[in-house]
């Protein structure tokens, strides 16, 4: 091995994929597969996307589209980089393999290609944008990360992924609004509109306060627009009672075991629910694993 191909090891994946020594073109340096191939590979092989915007995969879902493979094989094919001596990276295609793993399956179809990390995270995010099931705040970190990473304006970002940059804006405010109101947007508790006019409240309790009579009285969006004009003026008055303390104490001991956030929901007739909070499927098995102990 030459001393500049010692160096460049040293200096992370990103070094390796754009040093012109080790730069993966159509060469199969592996002694398997080429660049733009398409062809089936082991699992075992294929490394988890870094970049990969997602972090909730709902598991009822990952278990039917591991029916419908078991049934009707993977009809899309996965896309993935090479990184060289038999080893891939997903680029896009994670859910598939997480329910190709699932299904019992030892290889997958793939579609190879070259990709350095910037075009993967870039690749990754545009695909996962644009996908329906995203909820509105997976796609505004979507959108702050091609920003910050890729070096891009919101006029940018807004020809790349062929949305208006006012709608670029509006998903990246949200994430300035607290985690309370953050997880309700995430779990379907409350709609983008909901958020959208809690956000023009500048007092963060205010924004909570809100947050919480919306999902005791189920308030409209013209309601809530009532609420923030009040709440300007200084006359923000919100009927939404303080949880019980028993509530309370309960809601913030389960999350202070679980160490994740967690959302206690209950209405007037005494109906209500828990909204326990994860991130990642690995997040999952660590909290449900606790519960179940």
């Amino acid at each position: 091995m030459s001393k500049s191909k010692k160096s460049s090891l040293g200096r992370g994946l990103k070094a390796i994929l754009q040093s012109p020594e080790t730069d993966i073109t159509s060469k199969d340096i592996s002694g398997n597969y080429v660049v733009g191939a398409i062809a089936n590979i082991a699992l075992g092989k294929i490394e988890a996307n870094p970049f990969q915007p997602r972090n909730k995969f709902e598991e009822e879902s990952l278990n039917e589209l591991a029916d419908s493979i078991r049934e009707q094989g993977i009809i899309q094919p996965l896309t993935v980089r090479k990184l060289g001596y038999d080893k891939y990276q997903i680029i896009s295609g994670e859910r598939r393999l997480r329910a190709a793993k699932i299904a019992g399956l030892a290889d997958v179809p793939c579609y190879i290609r070259v990709a350095n990390d910037e075009e993967m995270l870039e690749l990754a995010l545009v695909e996962n944008i644009h996908r329906q099931d995203l909820n509105a705040i997976e796609i505004g970190i979507s959108y702050q990360r091609l920003m910050e990473e890729c070096n891009l304006t919101q006029e940018e970002l807004s020809k790349k992924v062929g949305k208006q940059r006012s709608t670029i804006a509006n998903y990246i405010r949200l994430l300035k609004l607290p985690a309370e109101v953050q997880i309700a947007l995430r779990e379907n508790l409350i709609s983008m509109s909901h958020a959208r006019s809690i956000i023009n409240l500048e007092n963060r309790s205010d924004q909570i306060k809100l947050l919480k009579e919306i999902l005791q009285n189920e308030l409209t969006v013209r309601e809530i627009e009532q609420k923030v004009k009040q709440a300007k003026k200084g006359k923000l008055k919100t009927s939404a009672k303080p949880l019980p303390e028993k509530f309370d104490l309960f809601s913030k001991k389960l999350s202070e075991e679980l160490n994740t956030p967690v959302v206690l929901k209950k209405g007037s007739k005494g109906k209500g629910s828990i909204i326990i909070s994860f991130s990642s499927e690995e997040e999952f098995n660590r909290i449900t694993a606790s519960l179940l102990k």
